[in-house]
């Protein structure tokens, strides 16, 4: 299992596709922290909760600095259905081989009615402008997780 990483680290740089075929960075020269959200599979429950708790948050959270990547084992088309379904409004990545997943400590051993296998983990990073960890929450609920999030970078709710 990758180590996860924790405040102070220095995340770690990728370029990802999103939705629309289009490769996207994580860009810590914006000036502009990035929320990096790691969810298990578009289109099911706990994950379109998530998604769209990020989208119906995401006016705010960019007004407070913040921008939203979400990344997910999916391929691109199915991330484009998922988009378009949800009304996302945010870059959703395909990280379909896991290795940004694992540069994050998001992907490893999972249990799950009493089996155990290797998968991603539901985690969220925050990055700094300056391109460092400033959060990192491993095996986060979906269910309100984004409003959590914001308490805990003391954001307005």
């Amino acid at each position: 299992m990758a180590e996860r990483l924790v405040t102070g680290d220095k995340a770690p740089a990728f370029t990802l596709q999103d939705s629309r075929g289009k490769e996207v960075s994580l860009d810590p020269a914006s000036g502009r922290s990035t929320i990096v959200y790691f969810y298990p599979a578009a289109s099911t429950p706990g994950c379109t909760k998530e998604a769209c708790d990020f989208r119906d948050s995401l006016s705010s959270l960019q007004a407070s600095g913040y921008d939203v990547l979400g990344i997910s084992p999916d391929p691109v088309e199915k991330l484009a259905k998922f988009a378009a379904n949800e009304a996302l409004t945010f870059p959703l990545l395909s990280d379909e081989d896991h290795a940004v997943a694992e540069a994050y400590g998001a992907w490893g051993e999972k249990k799950n009615y009493g089996k155990t296998y290797q998968g991603l983990i539901r985690s969220t990073i925050v990055v700094d402008p300056d391109g460092k960890v400033s959060l990192a929450q491993y095996n986060v609920r979906a269910t309100g997780h984004v409003a959590k999030l914001r308490r805990d970078l003391n954001l307005d709710a």
